[in-house]
């Protein structure tokens, strides 16, 4: 009877629910977080006996977003009596987005949370003090209405601020600042009407001709005035940020009694600083998701004047290695940043250990028998062991410290239900495996979910930001700092950033490396930060782009041609011009006007000749690409209307001697390939401009040129849909061409590893790191350097 009653119930509780819009799956998941259902029953029955059973889905979004944010009854009735009003009716006036119905990376914690005087604002401001209606309703707008003509001046104005970027970056400009901004001067307007208008005044300003603009660089982690506009960009979701101390202003923070002195202790010591971390796991090399967060981290606190820890997450000894360590502070350098302090969560193992047991003894934690496999999936049975008595979990904890359990028998569970249903995460588990830092000390390991929040209360951070997967986690942070009645800090979430046409998991990268299909960690063709750094991508270019990509709660999924927009960007400021031929063929000037080589000044950046030159020797025999050379031209006497460059009767221009050759006369080897052709030269000015200029070397020196393209054929490889037979099976068989005996002019002599050239006609490339000396130049039998080079951006 118990059961068929619960079934009864369960059944009215979803129809009730998938009555004010909620999809079968979201009803069930709400029905599986016993404190949300009750709330949202009785902000449901409310708002019936106000408006009657019809509630339309506005209204339900309303309600839903209302339950899932107020814990106190009392204060959700009176919210929830202004819905049934009519008096807040939008997510502005309500100050919340998730769409219950919808899911996904758009949905969730964020892209509105700053509405910011809203309803769910206010009353986190006021955590404690009676509420006055009338204070209540001028903060969320009650009464207010914003005609279109306002919502049209208001994006008038702020497209205006902004036109110049927008004409400048056109389709790379990120209209979310401009939404960001519309949002702010009218608090109360219907979001979609802001959308259609800016997207409408956006799109206007976008077709007026504009000169071409030199692109604003983040150098160094240094942002100045002139990068103003990409610091907003990059900023974005944190424009709406809390202030330090002001933690309970912070949509589903929760405030205890305690809160209020431990806030004002987290201010006596940290002076009301910002901090953050950046706290990746050593196991694996960092990708470019990874730079989002670093910059993210790193640059929310330098913006405010704060500081930005590099924490391990040394939870996991299995995995962990020494050269993890050392890669990812190289990156976060490399990039720019330099960490207020490098910390360890294995640096509060003792701390942490202490407060398990405490966790204990208030009957928030036991120690469980239950297997992995059992614990698995979002409806696994109750633990037997719940309501174990302390003294009895104090006991086996303590055996499990001491190595009295093997792995997998036990583990220590906290008493919480998070925000996906889950229910008693796990906090401590056994591994016999030495810690890198700590030896043999221990055998039991926290995990990520105990481990994360309590290391940020010890650092007094105050931003804890992290991606959108751990939204689930936030209840279990807020939750375990609150328990132990330690500093609560904020946890953020964001969307991650995603590149086509490449996988960036470490099991992945791991399955190309083992099987051939990449070198290792650093091959060019992944989008590892060391293989971007090694293909030769500056990481100023990749500060930009995460700039321009900025912070949202949806996730950003790009295209690897918007990265290499911003490298070309920056390399073109800062790589200087050389040049080099790929498939060289020999040419014979018959006529050369010096007894000896003629030095020929070429300029390191052709658009800005007072940033200076270098000397390239010209002489008797030089080389060309054998692409600048046509054949069929030469035999039939007469040149392709589309083909400009050398034939026998068409002459070109060398570029920067002031010369022009012709064809004279062609050998062949035996097998008939042109192997050298013989020319005459004449001045530029004594004869007719030529129809192209192309590049050449003289006494150059041999190397090894890579040139790379994408390592995927689509654009998802791990998407089963796209790609049935898996991502290694999604291989570019052309990813890498390696061409062996490339010439390179002899200005690049002294080159360092990583060191950066555009080579005229070709390309971006980077001196690669494994150079080495042995390479013989084709025509004169001399040994020279031959770096192998890297092909950046073409």
């Amino acid at each position: 009877m118990a059961a068929m009653a619960a079934a009864a119930e369960e059944a009215e509780a979803l129809d009730l629910f998938t009555g004010i819009g909620l999809t079968e799956a979201k009803a069930r998941e709400t029905l599986r977080n016993a404190a949300l259902s009750a709330q949202l029953r009785q902000a449901v029955l409310q708002a019936r006996a106000a408006l009657g059973s019809g509630l339309d889905k506005a209204t339900g979004v309303l309600l839903y977003n209302a339950a899932a944010r107020l814990r106190d009854p009392d204060r959700l009735a009176f919210v929830v009596g202004y819905i049934g009003r009519r008096e807040i009716c939008s997510d502005q006036q309500l100050g919340g987005t998730e769409r219950p119905g919808e899911g996904g990376e758009g949905s969730g914690a964020g892209a509105e949370r700053a509405a910011a005087a809203a309803a769910l604002q206010y009353l986190r401001s006021h955590p404690l003090e009676p509420l006055e209606p009338a204070d209540f309703e001028r903060a969320c707008g009650v009464g207010v209405r914003v005609s279109p003509e306002q919502i049209e001046e208001a994006v008038e104005a702020v497209v205006s601020r902004h036109r110049e970027e927008l004409l400048a970056e056109r389709y790379r400009f990120n209209t979310g600042l401009l939404m960001a901004e519309a949002r702010s001067r009218l608090q109360w307007a219907d979001g979609k009407s802001i959308k259609n208008e800016v997207d409408l005044q956006a799109a206007k300003a976008r077709l007026a001709p504009v000169e071409k603009q030199k692109v604003p660089v983040v150098e160094n982690g240094e942002v100045g005035t002139e990068t103003k506009s990409l610091l907003e960009q990059l900023r974005g979701e944190a424009l709406k940020f809390h202030k330090p101390g002001e933690n309970y202003k912070t949509e589903g923070y929760v405030v205890t009694p305690n809160t209020m002195a431990l806030l004002k202790q987290h201010l006596a010591i940290t002076g009301g600083q910002v901090r953050t971390r950046f706290p990746p796991e050593p196991n694996g090399i960092l990708h470019i998701g990874h730079a989002k967060a670093i910059n993210f981290n790193f640059g929310y606190a330098k913006a405010n004047g704060g500081i930005c820890f590099l924490r391990y997450d040394d939870t996991n000894p299995e995995k962990e290695e020494e050269k993890y360590f050392t890669a990812i502070r190289e990156m976060v350098e490399w990039l720019g940043y330099q960490p207020y302090a490098v910390t360890h969560a294995s640096d509060y193992f003792d701390q942490l250990y202490t407060w398990a047991l405490e966790l204990i003894r208030r009957g928030q934690a036991y120690v469980c028998h239950q297997k992995v496999e059992e614990i698995k999936g979002h409806n696994p049975p109750p633990s037997p062991w719940r309501d174990r008595p302390v003294e009895e979990s104090l006991v086996l904890f303590e055996d499990m410290r001491k190595g009295k359990f093997g792995e997998g028998e036990a583990t220590l569970r906290m008493k919480l239900v998070m925000e996906d249903g889950k229910m008693d995460p796990v906090a401590y588990r056994v591994k016999f495996t030495p810690h890198h830092r700590t030896g043999d000390k221990w055998c039991i390991y926290p995990t990520y979910d105990y481990t994360h929040c309590l290391c940020d209360s010890i650092e007094h951070i105050t931003h804890s930001l992290c991606t959108k997967e751990f939204q689930a986690r936030r209840s279990s942070y807020f939750w375990l700092c609150n328990a132990l009645d330690v500093y609560c800090p904020v946890q953020w979430e964001y969307g991650r950033l995603n590149l086509l046409y490449t996988v960036v998991s470490k099991r992945k990268i791991i399955r190309l490396v083992e099987t051939g299909a990449v070198r290792d960690w650093d091959d060019p063709r992944l989008f590892t930060l060391t293989a971007l750094r090694r293909r030769g991508f500056p990481p100023e270019a990749i500060n930009n782009f995460c700039a321009r990509v900025g912070v949202t709660v949806a996730q950003a999924t790009m295209e690897p041609h918007l990265l290499e927009a911003c490298v070309r960007d920056v390399l073109n400021e800062q790589a200087p011009r050389a040049m080099a031929v790929l498939e060289p063929l020999k040419v014979t000037i018959t006529n050369f006007p010096a007894p000896q080589a003629i030095d020929v000044l070429v300029p390191n950046f052709p658009a800005d000749e007072s940033r200076g030159f270098h000397k390239v020797p010209f002489q008797p025999i030089i080389y060309i690409e054998e692409t600048d050379f046509k054949e069929q031209c030469i035999l039939s006497q007469e040149a392709d209307r589309g083909y400009k460059r050398l034939a026998l009767g068409q002459p070109v221009g060398l570029r920067h001697t002031g010369y022009i050759i012709a064809v004279q006369n062609i050998i062949k080897d035996a097998q008939g390939r042109v192997i050298e052709l013989e020319v005459t030269c004449t001045k530029s000015d004594a004869a007719e401009k030529p129809k192209a200029f192309i590049h050449w070397v003289s006494e150059p020196r041999v190397c090894e040129v890579r040139l790379y393209e994408r390592l995927f054929l689509h654009k998802n490889p791990e998407d089963p849909s796209e790609v049935p037979g898996g991502f290694l099976s999604d291989l570019n068989p052309d990813s890498l061409r390696v061409v062996d005996n490339a010439l390179v002019d002899s200005s690049v002599l002294g080159a360092q590893p990583f060191d950066k050239f555009q080579f005229e006609r070709l390309g971006y490339f980077s001196v690669d790191p494994d150079s080495t000396e042995g390479k013989v130049s084709p025509g004169d039998g001399g040994q020279h350097t031959g770096p192998p080079w890297e092909a950046g951006v073409c």
